[in-house]
């Protein structure tokens, strides 16, 4: 027989879920996927910078599960359940997805439990609109796990309670959940006129994105708190900036501010309109470790196990980097610049931005790529 003390809490949780809910039912969520298909613009075809993020965080993912993830406080379950959180198309995440697998099943040796290693069931998720035919076209033949699509926005709950063991988001928790009403506003000191992004704007501007991203980390906590276990994991790695970073230098802006600048030179060469620049952001934010670690605190459900700096290799020839960003900035934004300004600019406004991306890199030091690795686990209430 449950106590009042009992019986009342778990009236609390549930009257506190059903809260949540309803506050995420009633946010806009906007949805801007990696381009679809195999096609030569695809993501597909075009995220050889992320690979080589995920490549740079095995050896440190390795390391997570090994020292962090308990998975004696699991047993005696026979299963264990992984959501890839932002998955996109792949073939990224069934590279990183392998990478956990081995290294949770070479935890369970580790630790004398062959005969309980349990069976892999992986959640790809992303919004509605993520071509997941494509992902699950390539799904590798060969996996040793069960897999399964979960549509909808990570800043909302996507899963059922308690039931995730090990969450993984590779670059991915840089993209806001909106642009921020106000800098769209002509009528709001934060209008972000003339440009498409915070990074070079003004002070408003930025604390407009800055609150946009406290805003969404709460959501992001929250909803993962509800879906993973106690002593469960998150591992997180995106691109980002230094605290003592001015957003201005950091090297995701930069790039997104040439973007910004090859709009205005199709707005001078009266191809586009100048107010259709005006009402256009990017919603990304550069975040520090220092901001996430303020989030985690402010949500009090999970401790920060690890925090890392993710050595990321560069591409040896340069003069080829500057058609990789393009490509790649073309396969991640295309979407979202089709939706404003239509699809018969985006060759021309691409090969400005190549253009640009040559001029930048070789007359200026654009400075190393940050990008970051933390580990949370999940503390008991």
């Amino acid at each position: 027989m449950t106590t009042p003390t009992i019986q009342y809490a778990i009236h609390r949780e549930t009257e506190r879920n059903k809260e949540m809910a309803a506050e995420n039912t009633s946010k806009v969520f906007e949805a801007h996927p990696m381009k679809g298909g195999d096609g030569p613009n695809s993501y597909t075809k075009n995220s050889i910078l992320q690979r080589a993020s995920v490549d740079a965080a095995k050896e440190l993912l390795n390391k997570a599960i090994a020292e962090k993830l308990d998975i004696e406080s699991f047993l005696p379950s026979k299963s264990f359940r992984i959501a890839d959180l932002g998955c996109s198309t792949g073939p990224n995440t069934f590279m990183a997805v392998g990478n956990i697998l081995e290294a949770v099943e070479s935890k369970y040796r580790s630790q004398g439990l062959n005969s309980q290693i349990p069976d892999f069931q992986v959640f790809f998720n992303d919004h509605a609109s993520n071509d997941f035919n494509m992902l699950f076209q390539s799904l590798p033949q060969n996996r040793q796990y069960h897999a399964a699509g979960v549509p909808g926005s990570f800043y909302k709950q996507v899963l059922p309670n308690a039931s995730i063991n090990f969450a993984y988001s590779s670059t991915a928790i840089q993209w806001l959940s909106r642009v921020p009403t106000a800098v769209a506003d002509s009528n709001s000191p934060a209008w972000n006129k003339g440009r498409i992004h915070y990074s070079n704007a003004t002070d408003e501007v930025k604390r407009a994105y800055e609150t946009q991203y406290s805003d969404d980390m709460e959501s992001f906590l929250q909803a993962r708190a509800q879906e993973i276990v106690y002593g469960g994991l998150i591992v997180l790695t995106f691109p980002g900036r230094h605290s003592d970073t001015p957003h201005s230098d950091a090297l995701p802006n930069m790039v997104l501010q040439l973007l910004g600048a090859s709009l205005m030179d199709l707005v001078r060469k009266g191809v586009v309109s100048e107010e259709k620049v005006d009402s256009f952001n990017i919603p990304v934010y550069s975040m520090s470790t220092k901001e996430l670690a303020a989030a985690v605190e402010r949500n009090g459900c999970f401790s920060i196990e690890m925090v890392a700096d993710l050595l990321v290799p560069r591409v040896d020839d340069t003069s080829s980097m500057p058609q990789l960003i393009a490509s790649h900035i073309r396969a991640g934004m295309e979407g979202i610049l089709k939706q404003q300004f239509g699809e018969e600019l985006l060759d021309e406004l691409f090969n400005l931005y190549r253009e640009k991306c040559e001029e930048h890199i070789s007359t200026t030091n654009t400075g190393k790529p940050v990008n970051f690795l933390v580990v949370l686990r999940r503390k008991e209430d």
